[in-house]
């Protein structure tokens, strides 16, 4: 079986790659880099440094023949959809559309896609099921919801067979301090830094965390089944950031400094995904509870701060 990630060298896309290697399975990714860390790809994985909406990546896919695609390359940072929205447009839309075009060319099995809760906006109901109507209130939100209509339609016109990964946030190792659902990545590299950590709002805000292991048992569970069909990857509970920053505190084994300042412009008040249909259909279930995950995380993250001299990786590669 061969592979092909895109944004395989990222967060989400490094554990899946580690994951597919492991079972045997080629891989190929491809990658700009722009988030990405070579040091987290793993060295039996095959990679093309290109922009995910090139040419080059096309015919690289078209080249490779892949059984499966798994598009999780993408814009992924809120606040900067708001600042630049045609970037966020031209990445996520765009840079699906052109995998689309590449998967019909090579004819794929099929392609699994990385979406997002930013689809749904501000929701007013305790958990949100993937009937509910698309209301993003940013631009990421709105490019994931494009890409989407992009992917049932290129099925309904050729045939492309696929499946929609709806996660909430995804935290766990290799998560940087930025893009979308990072609070728990900024706020480890805060307290590593012996920083104030910022809450946005009162902190009653809710978010769903879902652990980064959990969700590639999601991606790998849609090779073989949930054909045109779109599912949530959550734990179906809600966490408030005031809850998370007392677990952090919990974790770290000292007192931390906490700042409330203004709310963010298209921040989601609260987000909780159920989880019903993908337990039923993909029978999958979230296995690491919160705590242990930011247990390891936090590990992971410390490990990572002391390796580079109590310099955050972020700032020793810029």
């Amino acid at each position: 079986m061969k592979a092909i990630v895109t944004g395989g060298a990222g967060f989400i896309g490094s554990h899946l790659v580690d994951h597919l290697v492991t079972l045997g399975i080629q891989v190929l990714v491809l990658d700009n880099m722009a988030s990405g860390h070579l040091r987290h790809l793993h060295p039996l994985a095959s990679i093309q440094y290109v922009d995910i909406g090139s040419n080059e990546a096309m015919q690289h896919i078209v080249g490779y023949k892949p059984n499966v695609v798994f598009h999780l390359a993408a814009q992924t940072d809120v606040q900067k959809s708001l600042v630049d929205p045609q970037y966020d447009a031209d990445v996520n839309i765009g840079g699906t559309i052109n995998v689309l075009e590449a998967c019909r060319k090579a004819n794929v099995r099929k392609m699994i896609f990385a979406s997002s809760s930013a689809v749904y906006g501000n929701v007013l109901k305790r958990k949100v099921s993937e009937k509910e109507k698309i209301a993003p209130i940013s631009y990421y939100g709105s490019s994931k919801a494009a890409s989407e209509a992009y992917i049932r339609l290129y099925h309904q016109l050729y045939g492309i067979p696929y499946t929609i990964l709806r996660f909430s946030n995804v935290f766990g190792p290799r998560q940087t301090a930025k893009g979308e659902g990072g609070v728990i990545a900024v706020f480890l590299k805060h307290i590593h830094e012996n920083k104030t950590l910022f809450v946005h709002g009162d902190g009653n805000q809710t978010r769903d965390f879902i652990y980064v292991k959990d969700v590639v048992r999601a991606l790998m569970a849609a090779i073989v089944r949930g054909d045109q069909e779109i599912y949530h990857v959550s734990t179906s509970r809600k966490t408030s950031i005031n809850q998370l920053v007392a677990m952090l505190t919990r974790i770290h084994g000292g007192s931390l400094e906490i700042l409330h300042t203004t709310s963010n412009i298209g921040d989601i008040k609260h987000s909780c995904l159920s989880n019903r249909k993908i337990s039923r259909q993909l029978l999958w279930q979230p296995s690491v509870e919160l705590t242990a995950g930011l247990s390891d995380t936090y590990a992971f993250t410390k490990r990572e701060f002391d390796s580079q001299g109590g310099v955050s990786v972020e700032a020793s590669r810029d």
